[in-house]
């Protein structure tokens, strides 16, 4: 903190924005007792805990204390609007801060006199830098948060089903998670990968179900077809059934909406490209458009050095300008703020093997799919439609028209 006591003006500070006498709440208390003191930032090493408490909790959120408190000082522009939105006094605020400059060994506000304290330029980075890696995670995050709830019900309730998804990052099925434990007490271990190895692991008897998504097969649009690696998968002892209805297209920021109105444009204008991991079904779909329109990985810029894992984290990398753009569902653009230029319609599908299709677990979650309740939720959330036949149980064939699928092995 450039302010120290000695400076000219602290004094009057302290006394018009603080007291003794307020009372310090226990939010207030962790901000200072969570900045151990004397440590080098060198040293310094993130460490998680949770906590069992009443209300939701979504999305990348995880509570630490600095961030906590940083975010509001950013958010609110001065300590003494920061003190009162997290509602503990200034004093208790600024002692936070003080010890939170020891332990990082640098500066987080600013003033001068005659000036409000502000964030410095590093607490505005360490803000966000926290920011972008929480969203990263955000499918890990959200699948730890299920887990560790997941706890709870079970030891409280023996009559719980589990049902183990290794799937495609979705931005729904963490929304279908909460819905499908709050309402039926269905518990969806939910581990997001990419399609290829999702499928594998249903294969592989890792998993009841796996998800993955598809292009929708009709003669008003392109016919991409699942390609091979999912083909090799897709033996004809699964079965499928329709979960949503999405759409994945190009994703860019605003000042380069007027000019990118095909997937070439990104080449042509030389824009930075954010891929997603081999074995993805995105991936795929890259792959997919750059041979159709005869472009190698050479000529888009990033296309093997910027992997990232969910439509989350590429979107984010697209709003904060670490690339100019990228693959994604419709669902993470509108989060960032960014345009979107549709390419296909998907459906997403969670797939079983013929012998599992009957499993409590899944027949619970296709009564979930197929309830009224469920469907006015999905429609709800942007960037996502109802599929048809929600719930129902489909065969290869009928999802997938026209695709080869392999016999499975006897």
């Amino acid at each position: 903190m450039v302010c120290e006591p000695g400076d000219p003006g602290y004094s009057g500070w302290v006394k018009t924005h603080s007291s003794d006498a307020t009372p310090v709440p226990p939010a207030a208390r962790k901000l200072v007792q969570s900045a151990p003191p004397g440590l080098a930032s060198a040293t310094l090493r993130a460490h998680l805990r949770y906590e069992f408490e009443a209300g939701e909790q979504r999305g990348p959120a995880v509570a630490n204390p600095l961030f906590e408190l940083l975010t509001a000082l950013t958010d609110t522009g001065s300590i003494a609007h920061a003190s009162r939105a997290l509602g503990c006094s200034y004093r208790y605020v600024w002692g936070a801060l003080r010890k939170w400059e020891q332990v990082l060994g640098e500066p987080l506000v600013s003033w001068a006199q005659g000036r409000k304290a502000r964030p410095t330029e590093f607490a505005r980075r360490l803000v966000w830098a926290e920011r972008r890696a929480r969203t990263r995670l955000q499918p890990q995050i959200e699948a730890l948060r299920g887990d560790l709830t997941q706890v709870l019900h079970a030891a409280r309730d023996a009559r719980n089903q589990l049902l183990t998804i290794h799937a495609s990052h979705d931005m729904a099925l963490p929304v279908l998670q909460q819905y499908a434990a709050s309402t039926a007490d269905l518990h969806l271990d939910v581990r997001f990968q990419g399609s290829v190895d999702a499928l594998q692991a249903l294969k592989e008897g890792e998993c009841l179900m796996a998800g993955f998504h598809a292009p929708v097969l009709d003669e008003s649009a392109p016919r991409r077809q699942p390609s091979q690696p999912l083909y090799s998968l897709l033996q004809s002892g699964v079965q499928l059934i329709a979960c949503s209805r999405r759409l994945q297209g190009i994703m860019v920021r605003r000042e380069h909406a007027a000019f990118v109105h095909s997937f070439p444009d990104l080449v042509r204008h030389r824009l930075r490209f954010v891929n997603r991991q081999p074995g993805s079904g995105t991936r795929m779909l890259v792959e997919q458009m750059m041979r159709e329109h005869e472009l190698s990985a050479a000529e888009l810029d990033g296309y093997s050095e910027r992997i990232e894992h969910t439509h989350v984290s590429v979107a984010l990398c697209v709003a904060c300008g670490v690339a100019d753009a990228g693959i994604g569902i419709q669902a993470a653009a509108l989060q960032f703020g960014l345009r979107f230029l549709p390419v296909v319609t998907e459906n997403y599908y969670l797939a079983c093997r013929v012998a599992d299709a009957q499993h409590p677990a899944i027949a619970r979650l296709r009564d979930i799919l197929a309830g009224e309740r469920w469907q006015d939720i999905l429609a709800g959330l942007p960037g996502y439609r109802l599929p048809a036949s929600p719930g129902c149980l489909l065969a290869l064939e009928q999802a997938l028209p026209g695709c080869h699928i392999p016999q499975a092995p006897r």
